[in-house]
């Protein structure tokens, strides 16, 4: 039976660790970390992850901005809001919540957002960085995944492992994570041929599908690590709603250690965004020391 990998109480702990960290800039630096959090339109899902992550400032002690606006928000006063906030020097950290209502383009608003208070590392700057491991702000469910990885892989030198999924939110960003602890990185999609054969091979595997259920324990290796980050909703035969991973129950016999979805990465990736938000308000405290001496 796997080990299951415990991402609520990890997050905790990395909590505590950031509460540490925002106390000390208050005391050495006077400086009181700040996120920003814009959140467009009603709907459900995205208000309780807003409100999941204003419940995770409180906690650690950030300062959280919330900016709510009606779903006919143009573009323009989108941008708008985005160049106020990059211009607020009270301000570290910018958080504008996906998806956004179909008229609006995310892209441009992502990119607008100034790289040193892109907490969510979407940002073209912290994408470079992240493909030359030159220190940037790593997007937060990645960072997430490999701080699960690390808390039962004393080593990655050599093992194989395989992203499923490709997207720039998730799957790109770990298989570069991946990439720079010496593994050998396999990303599949939605077009990879005998997917079954290939994770078959996989010291590692995160899968980021949002397919519920998609990896079977019989394609899980024995001794294998699976992290899981899918977060689908489905139907049971009671007529309940509940909620699971992009892994079936029966990686478990397989799998030497697997997170649990929910209390695995979703827990992880609050966590990160507020660790980000702390490293934000430090490197600004480092930028203002060098410029006033």
């Amino acid at each position: 039976m796997a080990n299951i990998i415990d991402g609520r109480a990890m997050a905790g702990r990395l909590l505590d660790s950031v509460a540490n960290n925002v106390c000390e800039l208050r005391a050495r630096h006077g400086l009181h970390p700040a996120l920003a959090v814009v959140l467009i339109g009603d709907d459900p899902a995205s208000d309780i992850y807003v409100r999941n992550k204003l419940k995770a400032c409180k906690k650690v002690g950030i300062a959280s901005r919330e900016h709510r606006l009606p779903a006919t928000t143009t573009q323009r006063d989108l941008m708008a809001l985005v160049d106020a906030l990059n211009r607020d020097g009270d301000v570290h950290g910018i958080l504008v919540q996906l998806p956004l209502p179909k008229h609006l383009d995310a892209q441009p608003v992502l990119d607008a957002i100034a790289p040193e208070k892109d907490v969510d590392g979407f940002h073209p700057v912290n994408v470079g960085r992240l493909t030359t491991a030159g220190g940037g702000l790593v997007p937060c469910t990645p960072l997430g995944c490999m701080m699960l990885l690390d808390s039962v892989i004393p080593d990655f030198r050599g093992l194989d492992a395989v992203v499923i999924g490709k997207s720039n939110i998730v799957g790109k960003p770990v298989a570069l994570l991946l990439l720079e602890r010496e593994c050998t990185v396999t990303v599949t999609h939605i077009e990879t041929r005998n997917l079954a054969d290939i994770v078959r091979k996989a010291d590692i595997v995160v899968v980021a599908a949002g397919h519920a259920g998609l990896v079977r324990g019989s394609w899980v290796k024995p001794g294998a690590t699976v992290i899981d980050v899918g977060i689908n909703r489905v139907v049971d035969a009671s007529g309940k709603t509940r909620i699971v991973g992009d892994t079936c129950f029966g990686a478990m016999d397989h799998a030497a250690a697997v997170t649990p979805v929910p209390g695995g990465v979703g827990p992880m990736t609050i966590a990160c965004l507020m660790a980000n938000t702390a490293r934000a308000a430090q490197m600004a405290a480092m930028a203002r020391e060098c410029e006033y001496g």
